[in-house]
């Protein structure tokens, strides 16, 4: 019997194979080198410093857990998440349903439609502290044209930004008003990715345009919908410079407006606690993540992938 000799088979790769990896590598490589600089790195290091206290000199001593209990027992911490929690309950649900409706609104065939785009979607592009400004002087207790036109129509007036039942609600009526043209360009771009053929069937079934909204539009919108309210959650939660701006220290309602990330930069920042502040941080990292998992488990049961 003739002996078998085993055979080596040579693997047969494409040609430049290898160097077509070096070369995706190398066109990521920024962006991977950028995450872990500007994300990573200093997540850890919060986390190093959240077990430390400040010392002489920009040293730090190790202080176990002691940051961790103090921000349990700490009135402020819980004023703050509650404050940053009425923000989000303020902004979401309300400047999401504002966004659909002027989506919507801007998407039909009306004339002028490019102008109003635009004219909506300033507010994103105008900086925060001329937002402040202005608002500020709307809000203003004496001065102010909100007041002035609520008393010209025999209403009551209040001070908007300096009474504590109202300063939150005053912010996030601003937030709104910043936020809600871009949320509605982004809903119209899912609007427009609706083929008009489900709209000429319902048509022709009859249904009238409130029914082939929450028939056809809602549904099939609400991929994007999703990712607007994911978004706008997140901007909420991490709220700090427009209320920073709008609300002063001498505020006497300051401690019904600061957000987490406002006690943060005042605990960071101004007493100079950075073992303290980035307890704070992580909480608030704790906080934005409950509420993301909540809706990526809830989206199962309202958003559609099936168009």
């Amino acid at each position: 019997m003739a002996a078998v000799k085993s055979v080596k088979v040579k693997k047969a790769g494409r040609p430049g194979q290898r160097k077509d990896y070096v070369i995706a590598y190398l066109m990521v490589a920024p962006a991977i080198i950028g995450l872990i600089i500007l994300n990573i790195v200093p997540f850890l290091e919060t986390i190093y410093m959240s077990f430390s206290k400040s010392a002489l000199f920009g040293a730090w001593e190790f202080a176990g857990l002691s940051n961790y209990t103090k921000m349990l027992q700490d009135s402020e911490v819980w004023q703050s998440t509650l404050n940053t929690l009425l923000f989000v309950v303020y902004t979401v649900p309300v400047g999401v349903a504002l966004a659909l409706i002027l989506a919507v609104f801007i998407n039909s065939e009306i004339r002028g439609r490019t102008i109003f785009r635009a004219i909506y979607f300033l507010p994103m592009v105008v900086a925060p502290a001329a937002v402040a400004m202005v608002w500020k002087w709307m809000f203003n207790t004496e001065f102010g044209i909100i007041n002035n036109v609520l008393s010209s129509i025999g209403l009551p007036t209040t001070n908007w930004i300096t009474n504590p039942s109202t300063v939150m609600l005053s912010c996030g009526i601003v937030a709104i008003w910043s936020a809600v043209g871009y949320d509605a360009i982004l809903l119209m771009s899912g609007l427009q990715a609706i083929s008009t053929t489900y709209y000429e069937a319902a048509k022709i079934d009859g249904a009238g345009s409130i029914k082939q909204f929450f028939s056809i539009t809602v549904p099939l919108i609400s991929p994007t919908m999703f990712f607007v309210v994911i978004m706008r959650t997140m901007s909420s939660l991490k709220v700090f410079d427009l209320i920073y701006m709008m609300i002063e220290d001498s505020n006497p309602a300051v401690k019904n407006a600061r957000p987490l990330l406002g006690l943060f930069y005042r605990y960071s920042f101004e007493i100079g606690n950075k073992g303290y502040g980035s307890v704070i941080v992580l909480w608030t990292f704790f906080i934005i993540s409950i509420f993301t998992v909540i809706q990526f488990v809830g989206q199962k049961k309202w958003v559609n992938y099936d168009a």
